[in-house]
């Protein structure tokens, strides 16, 4: 059977796991960085951890005679999807980035672009605000420069140890979440602010729908460069019409 390795990670990631077990004839392997405690469960056999940069993953894909490798890791994981990008130049193995299209701004959005993280907490100001962060957990230090503001914290797991600030509540929760959960959540902690990146997605957009209806501004770190348009598709079903044309010129050629 034709040998499909998914790097995954995303909502988008499990379910074209789920796509391709449905269909059979094909042995599929979705691979996840290991920075999620408990992830979900999925369809297809998951490998958990790195390669060791884009040579390990050349030799894995030589290794493990892949004939197709997806990329469908977060559009913030620049380090993985450049590795994935040499080490399929190199092998010569079918390559595609299943990139998720980032949301637009839209009348009512009160929206303010940064950088980075760094540049998200100077942009909440120096006067005590009520902060929403929706962030990684691994992505919090910053946030330790600005004690005078109070804080709720939304992670898919725990953030231990907790940060040193004298005022932050934790919520451990995973998505999707609704705009409705969002909205009730906002108005019960104060929230007149939130930071998020421009993850793009149904999942985490209630927040976003959320501070629009509440007229609260969101602090928007943008997205990295994307990667090559030529490489990339931005939906599941495209996603699959590749693999098909892929898997199909790979058997014509006796590969």
């Amino acid at each position: 059977m034709p040998r499909i390795l998914i790097l995954g990670g995303t909502t988008e990631g499990r379910l074209l796991g789920e796509r391709l077990a449905r269909r059979g004839g094909l042995d599929v392997t979705l691979s996840l960085a290991g920075r999620t405690a408990s992830p979900v469960p999925h369809a297809v056999p998951v490998r958990i951890g790195g390669f060791g940069g884009a040579e390990g993953l050349a030799t894995h894909l030589t290794a493990q005679r892949i004939d197709a490798l997806i990329d469908a890791t977060h559009p913030y994981a620049t380090m993985i999807s450049a590795n994935a990008a040499n080490a399929a130049r190199s092998t010569g193995v079918p390559f595609r980035v299943l990139y998720r299209p980032p949301w637009n701004a839209v009348a009512g959005d009160r929206w303010t672009e940064v950088d980075d993280t760094t540049a998200a907490v100077r942009a909440i100001g120096q006067q005590s605000r009520n902060v929403f962060v929706a962030l990684g957990r691994n992505e919090l230090a910053p946030f330790t420069s600005a004690p005078q503001h109070i804080y709720l914290i939304r992670s898919v797991d725990p953030i231990d140890p907790p940060l040193p600030l004298p005022d932050v509540t934790y919520v451990t929760a995973r998505g999707p979440f609704r705009e409705a959960d969002d909205h009730a959540l906002m108005t019960a902690h104060r929230i007149g602010v939130v930071i998020s990146k421009n993850s793009g997605g149904s999942a985490a957009y209630g927040k976003i729908a959320a501070a629009r209806a509440l007229g609260i501004e969101v602090i928007i770190v943008r997205r990295p460069t994307q990667p090559d348009t030529a490489a990339t598709v931005s939906t599941i079903d495209d996603a699959i019409v590749w693999l098909d044309h892929a898997l199909t010129s790979t058997a014509a050629r006796g590969v």
